[in-house]
């Protein structure tokens, strides 16, 4: 079931074009949860990599989890899952722990059910504060994430652009939100290096 019609918990309009697995693409567009995850697992690894590791999961596990199973899942058996060959991420004790951290915290504010993040999200600013109350969400990957919603999904509450920051601008080329082809995830890769370059600049 694809996701539809924001005010209902769904998403709508556009899909993910990420160069992943096709099936990875499609639970991506079918699953919030899986959507969710693979931004949890975006950092310190290829965006490639972050957001295929939903789907490796589900194929480790036998079937698509919800929320309530990955919150109550044992925590050490959780990690040799993310751990076995390929690892589902750089540091995988972390992130499964960030992965069931992030579960529990679906359960306990909004029932288990991912989507009700934004389905009842009175603007884009309430929307960007659910999202950075989730662990391990700061403020650049709440907007991320929120213009990801924004830009393939068409969850556009009020002044979800604004909230988004830089991230949210039509013709930005900043981050997963923005990729849709290779010359557009070309173009995010060249902008995350030049903030790399500038970054380190900065501290020299």
């Amino acid at each position: 079931m694809v996701w539809a019609a924001v005010r209902h918990g769904r998403m709508a309009g556009m899909t993910l074009s990420l160069p992943i697995d096709p099936e990875a693409n499609r639970l991506l567009e079918r699953s919030p949860l899986a959507l969710l995850v693979g931004m949890v697992l975006d950092q310190q690894v290829p965006m490639e990599k972050a957001f295929s590791s939903p789907y490796v999961l589900a194929q480790r596990l036998g079937h698509e989890p919800d929320a309530r199973e990955l919150a109550g899942y044992d925590p050490e058996a959780l990690v040799t899952i993310f751990a076995q060959p390929p690892a589902l991420h750089r540091f995988p004790k972390a992130m499964a722990a960030r992965v069931q951290e992030v579960s529990r915290t679906l359960v306990d504010r909004y029932d288990g059910d991912p989507a009700r993040l934004w389905s009842d999200a009175a603007d884009g600013a309430e929307l960007l504060r659910r999202i950075g109350e989730l662990p391990g969400f700061g403020r650049q990957k709440a907007q991320i994430f929120l213009a990801l919603l924004g830009k393939r999904f068409d969850v556009r509450p009020d002044g979800w652009r604004e909230a988004a920051g830089g991230y949210g601008e039509p013709d930005a080329y900043r981050s997963v939100a923005d990729v849709t082809d290779p010359d557009s995830l070309r173009r995010v890769r060249e902008y995350k290096q030049q903030m790399k370059a500038a970054a380190k600049a900065a501290k020299g």
